[in-house]
């Protein structure tokens, strides 16, 4: 992963291959190629900062206008108004290569296959420990939301709402749910 950080009409862009920017009006032609001044060439895991060592070409894909930016004044009880609007003149540029070696201009997609492998479980008892606790699920648990599930506490059993505070520790999704079922089971070992 390349990136230059260049000087365009005196400003400073960190830019990397492929990359299109605007920048402020290049007196170049569309289509042309220009090497803009080089101030740091970095990535993987090294940067030379003398500026000249890295080389940057950039190619003009067209001249553009910027947004309209409207300025009003306005002076109390003088009559006192003027309205003028800026649209600053700017150039599109896309970074043909970093370092003099050209890239392609279609990324390269990588493949399903080199994807990382699923993490194998830790140990083969929490599996069975779920499906043990999802036997004592109140009925229609899965698809409760909180505020449902703040509603329908109070008429479940010890035995119900043990069971949906370990299934909710053991996968850790909702704090709302985790909250309301740790306040009932506070309430009901205290009676």
């Amino acid at each position: 992963m390349t990136y230059a950080i260049i000087r365009v009409a005196g400003k400073q862009y960190r830019v990397r291959e492929g990359e299109r920017l605007l920048v402020d009006r290049l007196h170049q032609d569309e289509g042309s190629t220009f090497a803009p001044t080089v101030l740091l060439v970095g990535g993987d895991g090294g940067a030379q900062l003398e500026p000249g060592e890295g080389v940057v070409e950039a190619k003009v894909l067209g001249q553009t206008k910027g947004p309209k930016i409207r300025i009003g004044k306005y002076k109390k009880r003088t009559g006192y108004r003027r309205h003028t609007g800026f649209r600053a003149s700017l150039t599109q540029i896309e970074i043909a290569s970093i370092g003099g070696a050209a890239k392609s201009t279609r990324p390269t997609a990588r493949p399903k296959a080199e994807k990382a492998p699923e993490k194998a479980p830790k140990s083969t008892e929490a599996p069975v420990a779920v499906e043990a606790v999802a036997g004592d699920l109140p009925e229609g648990y899965s698809d409760m939301t909180i505020s449902d599930l703040k509603a329908a506490i109070p008429g479940w059993s010890a035995s119900e709402l043990a069971a949906a505070l370990a299934y909710e520790q053991e996968h850790g999704k909702r704090k709302g749910a985790l909250a309301a079922l740790e306040s009932a089971s506070g309430k009901e070992g205290d009676s």
